[in-house]
């Protein structure tokens, strides 16, 4: 199997409905049987793979003028439609379901990630946040290890895809570089706390959770579900913004 059928597997496609999609590509116009023979499908499953794949509008009929209907693709692009569709029900109803999720127990749940892959999914768990802003604590020295300016990019520009605004406290002695500053293109709003306070942990609040990820030396991401601890970090991060100084903008 290609990587191309692969990635449409992935999306859904069962593999008599990728050779028949694939036979349609390949053919650009032909009637079904001829489709059906190239997918080495019967006609019979022919006419029902062609009903079900026209239901999700990746192909469709076209009577040519000799009467016969042919059967053609439509542009591949429908699948990111459906994808922006499916994304905008799941960000509607997640929450929901969370909400009586959450409600069927009320003591907290602790999340423990070990290594790089596990400081990764931590930190993507953070672009699940449905009531923001996201509020952030980083140690950019630590950061620039694991996961990586790369891996951090990669989120900061899912984040932004997702609009969600980024409150974030540093402290100027842990930074490495000037990067990720206050930027209305990137919704982030950044602010250094006092040089007595030595911020060497990240953490991130959002939600009901608190995010946790550790220095590459002990290689951990840690998330914990509490009203309470959640409610606790809030309470001291926005003291903490109260006394710390405004970043410059980022320069376009």
């Amino acid at each position: 199997m290609s990587k191309i059928e692969s990635q449409l597997e992935e999306l859904g496609l069962d593999k008599k409905e990728l050779r028949f999609y694939m036979a349609v590509l390949q053919c650009g116009s032909a009637p079904v049987t001829m489709i059906a023979e190239r997918a080495g499908v019967s006609r019979t499953n022919g006419y029902a793979l062609l009903a079900k794949l026209e239901n999700r509008g990746l192909v469709s009929q076209i009577a040519k003028d000799n009467g016969v209907m042919h059967v053609i693709a439509e542009d591949p692009a429908v699948l990111i439609g459906q994808w922006e569709r499916s994304r905008r029900l799941l960000d509607d109803v997640v929450p929901q379901l969370k909400s009586m999720f959450n409600a069927s127990e009320l003591k907290p749940r602790i999340h423990f990630y070990e290594g790089m892959e596990g400081i990764v999914k931590a930190l993507r768990g953070t672009l699940e946040c449905h009531n923001g802003p996201l509020l952030g604590i980083l140690s950019m020295s630590e950061l620039n290890e694991a996961p990586g300016s790369a891996a951090m990019n990669e989120i900061i520009a899912e984040r932004v895809r997702r609009a969600i605004t980024l409150r974030v406290l540093r402290s100027q002695s842990r930074d490495v570089e000037t990067t990720w500053t206050s930027s209305n293109e990137e919704l982030r709003e950044l602010r250094f706390a006092p040089a007595s306070i030595d911020l060497g942990m990240t953490m991130y609040i959002h939600d009901d959770k608190v995010t946790y990820l550790s220095s590459r030396r002990e290689n951990y991401g840690l998330v914990i579900e509490s009203q309470e601890l959640s409610a606790l970090n809030r309470a001291m991060f926005e003291g903490l913004w109260a006394i710390s100084d405004k970043a410059l903008a980022k320069k376009k």
